[in-house]
């Protein structure tokens, strides 16, 4: 099933319940995701996972800091898969696109795992709106650069904004 984002999107901005910084953030990594997505010419189905995980990338932070008063990454991503999924089972999106983000938002600080374009897209995504938001100094984003980055779409941005 291919699905608007939108809804998705609507979800987030309620689960985070007036959490500002929280909403903003991920919809910067998802417009990332989308742009490089895109340009990168993923087929449609990559593409939708791409977004979803944009989106819902961060969705455990609020449990992790709950349960563990912590929002470090291994918190969010061991509460963060079945928020997600029980988000997007609301829409009847297809099992393998939802076990797919479910993947990606459980291992999204686990850089050794990623195992395919959607992922990686990810986690460009997140690192370009993570060196703004932690204002990250040149000699830290060229090493970001050339330990993460790897899609043509994902560097060619980075290097516009920062470098």
């Amino acid at each position: 099933m291919i699905l608007n984002s939108d809804k998705i999107i609507k979800e987030m901005i309620n689960y985070f319940n007036k959490d500002v910084k929280r909403v903003n953030h991920a919809l910067k990594v998802y417009s990332f995701c989308n742009t490089i997505g895109a340009l990168e010419q993923l087929d449609d189905k990559e593409l939708l996972i791409v977004n979803l995980s944009g989106i819902l990338h961060d969705i455990g932070i609020k449990e992790a800091e709950k349960k563990y008063n912590s929002s470090a990454g291994p918190y969010q991503e061991k509460e963060g898969p079945a928020i997600a999924k029980a988000i997007m089972n609301k829409y009847h999106i297809d099992n393998d696109i939802i076990e797919r983000v479910c993947y990606i938002i459980g291992h999204h600080h686990s850089y050794n795992k990623i195992d395919g374009i959607d992922f990686q897209i990810l986690v460009e995504a997140d690192f370009l709106v993570n060196i703004y938001e932690d204002d990250m100094d040149r000699n830290a984003v060229t090493a970001v650069r050339n330990k993460y980055f790897k899609t043509k779409t994902g560097l060619a941005i980075l290097e516009d904004m920062y470098l």
